[in-house]
């Protein structure tokens, strides 16, 4: 995982290095970097006009750094203080590159950047100026970049919030910080081979056994779409159970059907799952009276992870007001609505905290779905997957991503480690598939062509 760092964090590193390596030192590396970022940009320096918005601290000083190293190249170099300049590029001569090192990771107040005229390129240092280094919240006027140069490790305000939007592509630069005490990790494609181990050649098909128990009398697609899912994440043997179902009425699928009442199913349940490594259970699952009951029974009888999603979120309700009482560790998989039902707020733009705050109140591994997927255990670590697509946006989608944590949960992957690494699969196959017209059906299959690249 890629260390993220909060400002905190950033700032005991810099405490840190200071017994070490001087300030000019650390200062010069990264505005060497920034020159570089902007050569590369502007496709060459030589009689590149190129505007430098410099503060009075650290990002002004890495600013005025690369614009003594611009200038040497043979850019035509022009600094300006933030507020010195109402617009950038509307009259004189033409501007080529604006350089936003106005203000870092530990900004507090207001900030109304210059307005730069359409198709000038923006470079940020560190940060977008007056994006909140931790949220991601962005000042009034925010310049939107091309690329962010950012130093050491990634701060969370560049991965959430506005940031993501105002940042561009996040360039990460060593100058020569170690990384150390971050509670925040972000998935990278490495990780899934480095986490997911592959079957013992002594295994069967119940060494990766996962449970389902998910839809209801005419919402059986979620449960075959989940069971399906599982599959193709490699669980080795899949039990489907639909409380009142048919059976017979199921969409084609590999699962093994289990009969479960319609009423009373939770102890049924618990038993079908006594062979299975992991159960999911909530997708499809309607919303009759009673259903938070027998979820709750199911929690409470399984020894084995559980990943509750959709319906058994529904059911479950307020969590703060009747706590989980689990047999064993508990994933969670709300998106913003779901989150707010169980918890009575919104999450906000700081999807970091609000996914500590659901794992601290449950004691369950909290995933937060979004465009950042932040996956949160009861410790308060953290783990973000940023691989998702608008794509993704589609019924369904929250079904097989659920059925992709439970397969990771029955191979032996830790809670906190099979969530994220499922977000970010998840992400990866909806980018393989149609930019528009994306179902969740197509995502199994997808999901399968990631596993064989990087698994």
């Amino acid at each position: 995982m890629q260390p993220v760092l909060t400002v905190a964090e950033m700032q005991a590193v810099d405490a840190a290095a200071a017994a070490t390596t001087a300030l000019d030192v650390l200062v010069e590396r990264a505005g060497t970097a920034v020159a570089l970022a902007a050569i590369d940009l502007l496709v060459g320096a030589y009689g590149r006009r190129v505007v430098l918005i410099c503060g009075k601290g650290n990002n002004g000083a890495d600013g005025r750094v690369a614009a003594r190293l611009l200038a040497r190249r043979g850019a035509r170099v022009v600094v300006v203080a933030p507020g010195e300049a109402a617009t950038i590029g509307d009259t004189g001569p033409p501007v080529d590159l604006v350089v936003d090192a106005a203000f870092g990771t530990g900004f507090r107040g207001t900030y109304d950047a210059p307005e730069v005229a359409q198709g000038i390129p923006v470079l940020a240092v560190d940060i977008p100026s007056g994006v909140a280094g931790d949220t991601g919240v962005a000042a009034a006027r925010s310049l939107a970049a091309r690329r962010t140069v950012t130093f050491v490790a990634p701060k969370p305000g560049l991965l959430q919030g506005d940031g993501v939007r105002l940042a561009g592509e996040v360039e990460v630069v060593d100058i020569g910080l170690p990384v150390g005490g971050h509670r925040i990790g972000l998935v990278e494609d490495s990780d899934i081979a480095a986490l997911l181990t592959p079957r013992s050649p002594s295994g069967n098909k119940w060494s990766a056994a996962v449970a389902v128990v998910a839809g209801s009398p005419g919402m059986t697609g979620a449960s075959a779409m989940c069971a399906r899912a599982a599959y193709r994440a490699g669980a080795g043997m899949v039990r489907l159970g639909v409380p009142g179902g048919d059976l017979a009425a199921l969409p084609a699928t590999e699962a093994v059907g289990v009969p479960l009442p319609a009423e009373g199913w939770g102890a049924a349940a618990s038993t079908a799952a006594d062979r299975c490594r992991s159960v999911v259970v909530g997708p499809g699952l309607g919303r009759a009276p009673g259903t938070g009951d027998e979820v709750r029974q199911l929690l409470a009888a399984v020894t084995v992870p559980i990943v509750v999603d959709a319906d058994g979120l529904h059911a479950l309700g307020r969590v703060d007001d009747s706590p989980l009482v689990a047999g064993a560790t508990v994933v969670l998989t709300p998106h913003d609505g779901e989150y707010e039902r169980l918890v009575g707020a919104a999450p906000g733009p700081d999807r970091v905290a609000a996914a500590r705050h659901l794992a601290a109140v449950t004691g369950a591994v909290a995933l937060l779905k979004g465009p950042t997927t932040a996956v949160a255990d009861p410790s308060g670590k953290v783990l973000l997957a940023c691989a998702g697509t608008t794509a993704l946006a589609s019924a369904g989608t929250g079904d097989v991503l659920s059925g992709v944590i439970g397969a990771f949960l029955a191979r032996g992957v830790p809670p906190l480690d099979a969530a994220a690494l499922a977000a970010h699969l998840h992400g990866r196959a909806g980018a393989l598939g149609h930019r528009t017209g994306l179902v969740a059906g197509d995502l199994p299959e997808l999901v399968a062509r990631v596993l064989d690249v990087l698994a």
